[in-house]
């Protein structure tokens, strides 16, 4: 038995916790089924809107652009996007039985075919388009790490779902290159070194490549023991954004570690630095690193959100000013999508493995909140933008920013946390009773 799974025990037992209700085992087990499957629902209805308006049957890859009922406003294709739903396809198709079907899988391969052909703006060059037309013409770079990284996610995830060696060389050769960009030489990246500029680095970067090393040494030993001291570069740069004696965790920091000055160097993320948090859960609990957890639970995890949740109105505001100022962008105060997202993966991964109930009811303030907000109950999908209060602001499904990825890959994973912890606590034969999900439905009543 594991170390969470006796803490969850022993504190479902205590009198006056278990989620902090009072509740007993029982009544806990229910109320975790019931999650699971109001999470495994939502993952069909979110699924099937994908399938149903994004592909592109005739110039290949997706459509991201999408209105409310899934109409396309715009045809441009964003690369890193098209990764993105690459992957998530290729995942719910390994990971998942009710996924194995071939329209998922097919429009996955048309999809890696699509970027295989046109993603990369001059090859023998790696470098990636950030937006291309419709049928594949390049329209915008960014001297950005994050086309490429999604193109490489891409790769291997279609790898492992088909065997083709042509997906796992070019992932293995991109995730080479951004290596090189980060670590060595980040002139290929197009950015001109300016005398005035900060020597910088964004949370984003050690985030991203950390991802990738996990996502690359999966099942792989012998890959994961040669990126094991990438993956332990990637975890010391992520910590390093802890400032202030422990008591902010700031977006971006001198290549030294240090706190920079003015705006820049006062801008949180609370989203980012929950995303970041499980991203680090993952890789100390790989590692068997307890203290790690801990600091990484109380600093990533309980940090953000304490101070990142709107007392008023709910919700993680999007970005802040670490000493409280106003916040320069526009935006500050809404609510996305996605940084709920990734609070919902990293409460129930923290509460998984820790068995504190605090973590537990967290987790369900946030998907209460989620569900109840982002939801949209007629035509499927999530709103992504919210006012502070918590009213829709912009009725778009997909854009620039938003596509197949933070809300299937939320709840993906938290359909399989609950699973895991369910098939832990509550005995064999009443789960065997239970009928697993029929498949992707189309939107309607929860």
């Amino acid at each position: 038995m594991s170390r969470g799974l006796r803490v969850w025990q022993a504190s479902a037992r205590r009198p006056g916790q278990g989620c902090g209700l009072g509740m007993d085992m029982e009544k806990e087990q229910e109320t975790l089924r019931a999650w699971k499957d109001r999470v495994a629902r939502e993952l069909d209805r979110v699924v099937a809107f994908w399938l149903d308006h994004s592909h592109d049957q005739e110039q290949g890859g997706f459509f991201t652009c999408l209105g409310r009922d899934g109409q396309v406003y715009d045809d441009l294709k964003y690369v890193w996007l098209q990764g993105r739903q690459v992957w998530m396809y290729c995942r719910l198709y390994r990971q998942f039985e009710r996924f194995r079907r071939p329209e998922l899988l097919n429009a996955a391969k048309a999809g890696g075919e699509f970027l295989l052909r046109y993603a990369q703006v001059a090859p023998p060059a790696k470098k990636c388009a950030f937006v291309l037309t419709r049928d594949g013409r390049p329209v915008k770079v960014q001297r950005t790490i994050f086309s490429e990284c999604f193109y490489t996610m891409a790769m291997n995830e279609l790898w492992r779902v088909t065997g083709d060696a042509r997906y796992q060389n070019e992932a293995m050769e991109m995730m080479d290159q951004i290596v090189s960009w980060v670590r060595e030489d980040p002139s290929g990246l197009g950015r001109p070194q300016l005398p005035g500029a900060p020597a910088s680095e964004s949370m984003a970067v050690p985030m991203m490549l950390l991802n990738l090393v996990e996502q690359l040494g999966e099942a792989d030993e012998e890959l994961a023991g040669i990126s094991a001291e990438l993956g332990d570069w990637c975890a010391q740069r992520i910590l390093q954004h802890v400032q202030r004696g422990g008591q902010a965790v700031l977006e971006n920091v001198s290549e030294d570690g240090e706190e920079l000055s003015g705006c820049l160097g006062r801008h949180q993320n609370p989203g980012h630095a929950l995303e970041a948090g499980w991203f680090l859960l993952r890789y100390a609990i790989q590692r068997g690193d307890a203290k790690l957890r801990a600091h990484v639970i109380d600093k990533f995890l309980l940090l953000p959100f304490h101070s990142g949740w709107d007392p008023e109105h709910g919700g993680l505001f999007y970005f802040q000013d670490a000493d409280g100022l106003c916040p320069t962008q526009l935006e500050w105060a809404m609510k996305l999508w996605w940084p709920h997202s990734e609070a919902m993966i990293a409460f129930l991964m923290g509460y998984s493995e820790t068995g504190d109930p605090a973590l537990l009811r967290i987790f369900y303030q946030v998907a209460e909140y989620t569900f109840h907000r982002f939801r949209d109950p007629e035509y499927g999908e999530w709103f992504g933008y919210l006012n502070r209060d918590g009213k829709v602001a912009l009725t778009i499904k997909g854009g620039p920013f938003k596509g197949c990825f933070h809300v299937p890959r939320c709840l993906a994973m938290c359909e399989e946390m609950l699973n895991n912890l369910l098939s832990r606590l509550a005995p064999a034969s009443a789960l065997s009773t239970r009928s697993p999900p029929a498949g992707p439905t189309r939107p309607g009543a929860e």
